[in-house]
């Protein structure tokens, strides 16, 4: 999700730094109508773009840690229901 943010704030603020503007010129035999398009580019706030960026990844590291531990701990409590349910005697005569 936080991935997402600087993209959504960049297309914003790219969306709304495009003008345009039309001229109508009119006199008695021609009317003319002129559209001009300009767009300006907004400075890019890198600090804020690679403290995202550095968030998006710490809590990255720290889901995948936790899901290790999760998976680590499910191992472990599988392998004592096994021992728990393994007859470990021997029963050849």
């Amino acid at each position: 999700m936080k991935k997402f943010i600087p993209l959504a704030a960049t297309l914003l603020l790219l969306t709304a730094a495009c003008e345009s503007k039309t001229e109508t010129v009119t006199d008695d035999t021609v009317t003319t109508s002129t559209t001009e398009v300009t767009a300006t580019v907004p400075e890019v706030d890198t600090a804020a773009v690679n403290d995202a960026a550095a968030d998006a990844t710490a809590a990255t590291t720290e889901a995948a840690n936790d899901a290790a531990h999760a998976t680590g701990t499910a191992m472990e409590t599988a392998g004592q229901k096994i021992q728990e349910k393994t007859d470990t005697t021997n029963t050849k005569p």
